[in-house]
């Protein structure tokens, strides 16, 4: 039976009481930030032979208003909130309590992250041996490894959704826009005062913002549809004074020696950015859930949701193994200047190549995603859940910040390594285990 068939027998089967949208949300947000990754990757060959790994934001800057579009991790925060508010419900209606909850949602979340860190150090430690530089191995696998910043942020929201969900319970759509007031004087204290280091709390007030939101549209307290422009007007609106009064950056992705960041760590900007994104959810609810209904949509949404962890991970991990082979074979494709009109019109051959070799990935690695949802489901003690994630979270923020690479015998940085497979191993011991009739 082929990929398709599967998912189609799937879907087929699909309950009529699921909220197929949400679904179809996480997967057009992961597919979009999959694809603005290898658009904004600009790799090439400089005048003296060294190959650069440039970024079209700095090389191209009128590409940053882009990112107004292919910054969409507010949509998945967004219906990360819808989701697991319904995850945690539905555990406090059959009894679970919150150690039975949060292991499921992190084993989930951190199975499929061992196999790429565990890739990523074999890859470090042959590749010293084979003479590649240190620093060339700290330069490609930190390209490789942003995508975990996500987990690292997504992680918190998760162990503290049954206390954010609380809050919401309590004080409805106001719990959102707490979160709002503290972002925003965040901001301005900040940068008022000159205090670089208090920005970093917006990494919770913005987030788990966001996150709320999920909340309040579950809830049916947005408005509607009726209401919906309304917040893609304020967060637009707001958005504009930002970048145009206030002085905030234009991209909602960080560019390389900029001297501020509105994702690292964010600003109110993304809250606003979150706020439209929003809105327009709202908004073409109705029309896409109807859509939803086909099966053709429906079994393609389906098919990229089954492993959308796994094409998340490794996708940039691909784009690096594909550049470094075209390096080794000649520099085959590398000596386009980026934005160039010869770079653009090869840009679609290349998003080919990158499909083609996540769609060889995908199949291998996608079974420890698979595995970690069916395995086994044994109960942790919540503080080994909570320390176990507090080191997965230290652990891939720092090598999304300085890859696996390092001096040394082995190659490797072991620290950050090894929080996070210590980390994985209090959460789930081994992520891709099975019981007996799984």
């Amino acid at each position: 039976m082929s990929v398709w068939s599967r998912a189609r027998s799937l879907a087929e089967r699909t309950p009529e009481t699921r909220n197929r949208y949400v679904d179809f949300l996480r997967a057009a947000s992961i597919t979009v930030v999959v694809f603005g990754h290898w658009w904004v990757a600009a790799a090439y060959v400089s005048d003296d032979g060294q190959l650069q790994l440039g970024e079209m934001l700095s090389l191209a800057p009128w590409t940053q208003w882009l990112t107004w579009v292919l910054q969409v991790m507010p949509i998945f925060f967004i219906v990360g909130g819808y989701s697991n508010g319904i995850s945690w419900e539905a555990a406090r209606r059959d009894g679970k309590g919150y150690a039975d909850w949060i292991g499921t949602r992190l084993r989930r979340l951190v199975g499929p992250l061992v196999p790429l860190l565990a890739t990523w150090s074999a890859i470090a430690v042959a590749a010293l041996q084979l003479g590649v530089h240190p620093e060339m191995i700290r330069i490609g696998s930190q390209a490789a490894l942003i995508p975990t910043w996500f987990l690292a942020v997504y992680i918190m929201v998760v162990i503290t959704a049954p206390a954010t969900h609380w809050l919401f319970r309590r004080f409805g759509a106001a719990s959102f826009w707490m979160f709002a007031f503290g972002a925003l004087m965040t901001d301005t204290i900040a940068f008022r005062a000159d205090l670089s280091a208090l920005r970093w709390l917006n990494y919770a007030f913005i987030w788990l913002g966001v996150h709320q939101l999920g909340y309040v549209w579950r809830a049916g307290r947005t408005g509607g549809a009726e209401r919906a422009w309304l917040w893609v007007a304020g967060g637009l609106g707001t958005l504009v004074f930002l970048v145009s009064v206030a002085d905030y950056p234009i991209s909602m992705i960080t560019v390389p020696d900029e001297a501020v960041s509105n994702s690292r760590p964010p600003t109110f900007a993304m809250f606003a950015l979150g706020v439209l994104q929003g809105g327009l959810v709202f908004a073409f609810e109705k029309p896409l859930r109807s859509w939803m209904q086909n099966l053709g949509p429906w079994t393609a949404t389906v098919l990229v949701n089954g492993t959308i962890m796994t094409l998340y991970l490794w996708h940039l991990t691909v784009m690096i193994l594909v550049i470094g082979l075209a390096h080794l074979l000649g520099d085959i494709g590398l000596h386009l200047r980026p934005g160039s009109w010869s770079w653009w019109a090869t840009r679609p051959i290349w998003m080919a190549i990158y499909v083609t070799g996540l769609a060889m990935v995908v199949p291998i690695f996608g079974r420890f995603e698979q595995t970690a949802r069916k395995g086994a489901a044994a109960s942790v003690p919540a503080w080994r859940a909570i320390v176990g994630a507090a080191g997965v979270c230290t652990g891939v923020a720092l090598l999304a910040l300085g890859g696996v690479g390092a001096d040394g015998a082995l190659g490797l940085r072991i620290p950050p390594v090894g929080l996070v497979l210590g980390g994985a191993l209090l959460i789930v011991g081994s992520p891709w285990r099975r019981t007996a009739g799984v």
